[in-house]
């Protein structure tokens, strides 16, 4: 395991090094001009103008000589500094990639606990009425779209009944908590604001339910098939043999062997939708990653564009070895190559 974890530590530095350069190069070649978000259009007549802003953002110096600039300030944690906001990319990043955060781990733990009950409950009564509404409830999340989603459930729960709030992570007349994490929820315990607390919590169920619906469905679905093969072994068969209860039969020995496959699809999740919250935040209007993309995106703000690709990759390796890990811990039969 030690030594596992030390080879894919040592190989992380030049994975991020390969996103980088292939993000670098992909801004490279786009049909836009980043100069239109630096400057007006009026701005864009004058050459003087241009030769100064393409001075201030290096963008009169050849290709090779711009890429050792950049990947040399990353290295001291410097991704840039925004075109559209004018601020650092690192500390817009900080400042959203909280938000972020707080939004896909309740999606992960809404769409977890919803997908591998359904999946159990499912495998369980197989081919009776609750195993077929299970399984369109997980083909239907699957298969519906985000924004769709995301604008039904606001109408309907907050415009039509009223019994949830709106877009934003909290009421806009209240006062914030001192920001000590970044993530709204646990700053409000720290500050000891209970109704900012919950006015965040509160917020957070239907962003979190659509974006963990996709997440649910494909967790369902899996725990079924898992837990339909686990059901039919000798292990079982013994436990209920020695007169063992259903419950204990079913969650203790049943749904615990389905959980150790379940954890990889869990891990690759929480990656994805970290990186690709991106309508859920902009129907939700959640300041975070997503929303930040989109708008970097539109204005080809391209060193936020790369600063985004980074982050994202560096999730993603992160999560891979933390899945790995948790993994073998959870089958130690498992070995790790």
């Amino acid at each position: 395991m030690a030594r596992y974890i030390l080879r894919r530590l040592i190989a992380m530095p030049f994975l991020v090094l390969g996103i980088v350069t292939l993000a670098f190069l992909l801004t490279t070649v786009t049909k836009g001009d980043p100069l239109a978000a630096i400057l007006s259009d009026r701005q864009m007549n004058d050459p003087e103008a241009v030769a100064a802003a393409k001075a201030r953002w290096g963008l009169d110096r050849s290709l090779p000589e711009r890429y050792a600039i950049y990947v040399g300030n990353l290295l001291t944690g410097d991704m840039g500094t925004s075109f559209i906001t004018r601020r650092p990319v690192a500390q817009d990043i900080l400042y959203r990639l909280p938000a972020t955060m707080e939004l896909v781990t309740a999606a992960m733990v809404v769409g977890t606990t919803i997908g591998i009950t359904l999946g159990a409950l499912a495998a369980y009564y197989r081919n009776s009425f609750i195993d077929h509404l299970a399984r369109f409830f997980a083909l239907f999340g699957s298969s519906v779209p985000v924004f769709w989603l995301g604008l039904a459930l606001l109408y309907v729960f907050s415009v039509k009944w009223g019994v949830l709030p709106g877009p934003g992570r909290v009421d806009a007349r209240m006062q914030l908590p001192p920001s000590v994490t970044g993530v709204l929820t646990i700053d409000a315990l720290l500050a000891g604001d209970l109704r900012v607390f919950v006015d965040a919590v509160w917020h957070l169920i239907l962003p979190a339910f659509v974006l963990g619906w996709a997440v649910a469905g494909t967790i369902s679905r899996l725990v079924r098939a898992n837990m339909l093969e686990v059901l039919g072994r000798e292990f079982i068969l013994t436990a209920r043999a020695k007169g063992a209860g259903e419950f204990r039969v079913v969650v203790r020995h049943a749904l615990r062997n389905t959980l150790v496959p379940t954890l990889t699809v869990i891990g690759y999740s929480f990656a994805y939708l970290l990186t690709g919250a991106i309508l859920t935040e902009t129907i939700f209007s959640w300041p975070g990653m997503g929303s930040y993309a989109v708008d970097a995106a539109r204005g080809l703000d391209f060193p936020a564009i790369i600063g985004v690709t980074i982050v994202g990759g560096v999730v993603f390796l992160v999560t891979n070895l933390i899945t790995d890990i948790a993994y073998v811990v959870a089958n130690p039969r498992v070995r790790l190559g």
